[in-house]
């Protein structure tokens, strides 16, 4: 039997041995924590409209929009300004939300019943694909814009970052599908994009009509699946 040296008690050496236990294995802790599936939001993306700079003085008589609250992606908010669309045979939707901040191009993002009821037929892009698309009619406080292009059916996505692309094992431009759980209305969404960047949280974008379909505000489970799974 061995004995401890006298100055050196049991409560000591117990303590020691934990230290060094604790900093061998914290690598493989760290490890195991950064494998753990992140939180995934689903937000409905309501008709809405991008605008440059230019048109922001036009339309609003100023250089700059006021925030409103901010939206889930660092950076992004919903601006108190609104706008109406006019399309073809003047129909129109009234009070269309400027989301910031502002972009290169204008860009007005429909649902397909919001396209229906203002009369023309936007094609299913992504985000900033503009060339061909129909246009429409802004009108501000201050000033009208008349688009010749840039009315789009913004196609479904998630935007992730890297962590979260690593865990999902997709890479950008890739497709996935999101499984929407709910009573008696169970619905997979398909060719989901997948779009990652530096500081993005992950967040998959439906239009008002998707949302609804799903019945998404009484899902019980919503998950990302990588195609081919």
């Amino acid at each position: 039997m061995v004995s401890l040296p006298p100055s050196l008690d049991r409560h000591v050496l117990e303590t020691i041995v934990r230290e060094i236990v604790s900093q061998r294995f914290q690598t493989q802790f760290v490890t195991k924590t950064e494998s753990v599936k992140p939180e995934l939001i689903v937000s409905i993306s309501a008709r809405h409209v991008h605008l440059t700079v230019e048109h922001v003085q036009i339309l609003f008589g100023r250089d700059r929009l006021t925030k409103m609250k901010d939206l889930y992606q660092e950076g992004f908010f919903a601006a108190e300004e609104t706008v109406m669309l006019v399309g073809p045979r003047k129909r129109m939707l009234p009070t269309v939300r400027i989301l910031g901040p502002t972009r290169p191009e204008t860009q007005v993002e429909l649902a397909f019943t919001d396209a229906i009821s203002l009369g023309i037929d936007p094609p299913v892009r992504e985000s900033g694909k503009l060339e061909g698309s129909p246009g429409c009619v802004l009108v501000g406080p201050k000033g009208v814009v008349e688009l010749k292009k840039g009315v789009i059916r913004a196609e479904r996505h998630v935007h992730m970052g890297l962590s979260d692309a690593a865990f999902y094992g997709v890479k950008d431009k890739d497709r996935m599908k999101l499984r929407v759980t709910a009573k008696n209305c169970t619905t997979t969404f398909e060719n989901v994009l997948v779009r990652v960047g530096e500081k993005i949280k992950l967040e998959v974008h439906l239009d008002t009509d998707e949302g609804n379909a799903a019945d998404l505000e009484h899902a019980d489970c919503v998950e990302l699946i990588a195609d081919g799974n």
